[in-house]
């Protein structure tokens, strides 16, 4: 008898947990399961709207045993594949601003870490559970919020 194949790609998969994700936590929980018996090389860690300074393997120990994401930077190989899962629903502020996450003062703007860890592994893909449609109708809520920011700092 043949042992099952694996897939040999290898991947770092992050789930944004809590808020808005708590309607596709099934949805969620299915996807991880496939993955896990589909790739041979999958470690999996858990945000909170934004990829911040830190994430974390078990959401009841969240504060106390978190992983720098400079760490897995260093730790896994930059042949390694990303998969973001979640819906991107969160106040700009959140994105462009140190001290913008709603947990505890970040120390750099989430978009930077997220650039920082694309240009570490090129190889990313996002996976939205919702619908296209709210999609564009949470891109323009973002946008109007932002452009409002910047209209009170001018005035």
């Amino acid at each position: 008898m043949r042992p099952g194949r694996h897939n040999k790609i290898k991947v770092l998969l992050f789930f944004d947990i809590g808020g808005s994700m708590d309607d596709h936590i099934k949805l969620c929980q299915e996807m991880f399961s496939a993955a896990k018996t589909e790739f041979k090389h999958i470690e999996y860690f858990y945000f909170h709207n934004c990829l911040y300074d830190y994430v974390w393997k078990d959401n009841r120990r969240r504060h106390s045993e978190r992983t720098p994401t400079l760490d897995i930077m260093h730790k896994y190989g930059h042949d390694y594949k990303l998969i973001f899962v979640g819906d991107a629903t969160m106040s700009p502020y959140e994105i462009l601003q140190p001290g913008g996450s709603i947990e505890y003062s970040n120390d750099e703007a989430g978009a930077v870490r997220m650039r920082r860890m694309i240009e570490a592994y090129p190889k990313a893909e996002r996976l939205n559970p919702e619908t296209e449609q709210l999609w564009l109708c949470r891109r323009q809520c973002a946008e109007a919020a932002r452009d409002s920011d910047v209209d009170d700092a001018a005035a």
